[in-house]
């Protein structure tokens, strides 16, 4: 069985299959922002929505984060470092890429389990 969490027409937030959780990628919501403030946005919509789904960042298997440009990637990572549970930081890939909004600096996609599976 598969559980959609907000479908839409062409996307879902997330979807789940045997206790794994699948996050869409998620954007920030003031494009206006610089790079700390739309991190901080996308972390606390994941944190939302991971919590929905039965589970927290300590229980993330892996996460791509997409970049407008590579010249934000410290201020991302200050913020993302200090977000990311103590000894449970997930696998991760960083990546530059044209964003679908361009006042978008940040999108974050990850996996993750249910914490009733651990």
């Amino acid at each position: 069985m598969i559980t959609y969490i907000d479908p839409e027409a062409r996307y879902s937030d997330a979807t789940i299959h045997n206790g794994i959780i699948y996050l869409g990628g998620q954007v920030p919501e003031d494009a206006s922002a610089d790079a700390a403030a739309q991190t901080r946005s996308v972390l606390a919509q994941i944190d939302a929505l991971l919590a929905r789904c039965g589970s927290d960042k300590a229980h993330i298997l892996e996460a791509t984060i997409y970049l407008a440009d590579l010249g934000d990637y410290d201020a991302m990572n200050r913020i993302w470092d200090g977000w990311t549970a103590p000894g449970r930081a997930p696998a991760r890939a960083c990546v530059q890429a044209r964003l679908a909004h361009p006042g978008w600096k940040v999108e974050i996609k990850l996996t993750a389990v249910q914490k009733s599976i651990t």
